[in-house]
């Protein structure tokens, strides 16, 4: 009998926000950690920053650095909280209002990378832009969480960066810079 292949992480290309909307959301996670439920806060690796994932795959090329070249920031609000899966537990996230400039953006990184098999959160016709908070929420939890979630989060877009699980290493492929 054959050993099945080991299950490979996908990488991703992400959108980091600017520093108070950082700020924001790990303040989120931490009022969700205080009160002893699920949370992305005790999760402090640098790739674990708060981020809109654009595209993950386990076969993700690399994005050369004049695809994104001239891209300003753009304004990003994060909005409602929004739940993913299936069972007992959840991912617990605020959703992302999409803006012509996210979609733009998100166009010119699907094309640079070509065609390929996305994680299914990331797939054309699938994606849901969302920042997430915590991965194994409790359903039971639920309305308590929603309490320490605040209203809008109005944020610019600040970088892209590549994120490569197997080599832990983190490339930033473009600064967007206030117009």
């Amino acid at each position: 009998m054959r050993e099945p292949e080991p299950r490979q992480s996908p990488a991703s290309i992400e959108m980091l926000l600017d520093p108070a909307a950082d700020a924001a959301v790990r303040t989120e996670r931490d009022a969700l950690a205080a009160r002893g439920l699920s949370s992305l806060a005790g999760h402090t690796s640098t790739s674990n920053r708060p981020h809109i994932t654009l595209v993950a795959r386990v076969d993700l090329p690399t994005v050369g650095s004049d695809v994104l070249a001239g891209i300003p920031s753009f304004p990003i609000t994060l909005s409602a909280p929004l739940l993913f899966g299936t069972g007992e537990r959840r991912v617990l996230a605020r959703s992302i209002v999409p803006t012509s400039e996210l979609i733009s953006l998100r166009e010119m990184i699907l094309a640079a990378v070509g065609p390929g098999e996305d994680a299914p959160h990331t797939a054309p016709g699938e994606w849901m832009p969302h920042v997430a908070l915590a991965r194994r929420l409790r359903v039971a939890d639920l309305a308590q969480a929603l309490d320490l979630v605040g209203g809008d989060v109005h944020a610019h877009a600040r970088s892209v960066r590549h994120w490569d699980p197997a080599t832990v290493e983190i490339t930033t492929l473009a600064e967007l810079p206030r117009s």
